[in-house]
């Protein structure tokens, strides 16, 4: 699976862009059949707690997307809220392609 990561008006240091990368890259034990992830980090208001937002996109076939977006008070955790309401859209998906 290809893994992007797009940080917006800011610069991600590498270790933020490598947890993302290997996070993500673990929905493939959920769904064999994921072409691609795109991560995009934004920070929403900096005045406020809260503030990290973690948006993520997956294409797999015969579907266009899944998405999931989420804020934390760090990338870290708005990362995980994300990847987990994806592992919930995905074992969905799976079900509804074994009741066709």
């Amino acid at each position: 699976m290809n893994v992007t990561v797009n940080a917006i008006h800011f610069t991600a240091d590498q270790k933020l862009v490598d947890f993302a990368v290997k996070k993500t890259s673990k929905l493939d034990t959920f769904f064999d059949g994921i072409i691609s992830a795109e991560v995009v980090l934004k920070v929403v208001r900096p005045e406020i707690a809260n503030n990290k937002l973690a948006e993520i996109k997956i294409s797999i076939p015969s579907a266009d997307y899944l998405f999931a977006k989420k804020q934390g008070d760090s990338f870290e955790e708005a990362i995980d809220l994300s990847l987990d309401a994806l592992k919930k859209q995905l074992s969905k998906f799976k079900e509804k392609l074994k009741e066709k």
